[in-house]
C-alpha cells in the first residue's frame, strides 16, 4: 500500500464525533475522539488500497496535490 500523510479534523455532531480528511474527502466517526481519529485511519487505508487496485491512486494523488517525497521513499505529503 502507498504510505499517505493527511490531515484529520475531528468534530463532534450530536453525541458522535466525526473524522474528516479534507484532502481526500473521507469521513469516519466514531463514539469518542479517539474511535473516531481510529474509524478515519481506516477508511482513508481502505481508499488507499481500493484506488490502487483501481489504478486511479495516482491520478487522485496528483488532483488532490499529493507529491511524492524527495526521499525516495514512496511516501506522499
Amino acid at each position: 500500500m502507498t504510505p499517505i500523510e493527511f490531515d484529520a479534523i475531528i468534530f463532534q455532531e450530536g453525541k458522535a464525533y466525526v473524522g474528516h480528511c479534507p484532502e481526500l474527502d473521507v469521513s469516519s466517526c466514531g463514539k469518542d475522539v479517539g474511535e473516531a481519529r481510529r474509524n478515519l485511519k481506516t477508511a482513508v487505508r481502505l481508499f488507499v488500497e481500493e484506488a490502487e487496485k483501481l489504478g486511479t491512486l495516482e491520478g487522485i494523488l496528483k488532483e488532490t496535490g499529493y507529491q511524492q517525497d524527495s526521499e525516495g521513499s514512496g511516501n506522499y505529503r
